[in-house]
């Protein structure tokens, strides 16, 4: 098992920032109206979340006036399976405790593999939102205990949402969605088509 940091751990600073200035009461209520399910389920865009006055707070404020999507990503999960990286910042709120495994893009090979040692884990407590630099490498949160997790994903709007083109060379064979360039591990059982280059354990919290 992975040793699991604070996000206000130093350790969190290359991978993120706390965000302090916005007040998430209303949309962390919002989604905890949302039942768990047994396995984990990301909606890019939720009507309910995207019509809360915070949403235009995050498009003006955090994301310069760029248009957002507010949705969700919920569930039960304990594995890594996967990492993935945007040309943007994410947003997460928590409505539940929940654990986020990171690395950075910067230790992406040049053959696009990726050592899972290197990454690190940290617990975002209930009530609290993270900004996820760019250059992040993330998936799905992971359960903080045995209740599941909930927590909202703010991204440019569009993004993980499906393509119009196929790519097939270099970086490009990544693109799995829009503004999504993922890499799976062998054990993960992902969708065929993935890029398989995560090398060593598939981590677990």
């Amino acid at each position: 098992m992975m040793t699991v940091y604070e996000v206000e751990d130093k350790r969190f600073q290359k991978y993120g920032r706390v965000v302090k200035d916005v007040d998430f009461t209303e949309l962390v209520a919002e989604l905890k109206k949302v039942p768990i399910p047994q396995d984990v389920v990301y909606e890019p865009s939720v009507e309910a979340l995207e019509k809360l006055p915070v949403a235009d707070v995050l498009r003006d404020k955090v994301y310069g006036e760029l248009p957002v999507q507010v949705g969700y990503c919920i569930g039960n999960n304990h594995d890594l399976n996967a990492v993935e990286y945007h040309r943007s910042s994410e947003i997460n709120i928590a409505a539940t405790d929940a654990i986020l495994i990171l690395g950075c893009q910067q230790d992406i090979t040049e053959d696009f593999t990726y050592e899972t040692a290197k990454m690190e884990a940290f617990r975002v407590p209930a009530g609290c939102a993270v900004e996820l630099y760019a250059t992040t490498l993330h998936y799905a949160p992971c359960n903080c205990g045995d209740n599941g997790f909930l927590v909202s994903v703010v991204l440019p709007k569009g993004t993980n949402t499906e393509l119009k083109i196929s790519h097939a060379k270099g970086e490009d064979a990544l693109i799995t969605a829009k503004n999504k360039w993922l890499i799976g591990h062998k054990d993960a059982g992902l969708a065929a088509g993935t890029h398989i280059g995560l090398i060593g354990e598939n981590l677990s919290v």
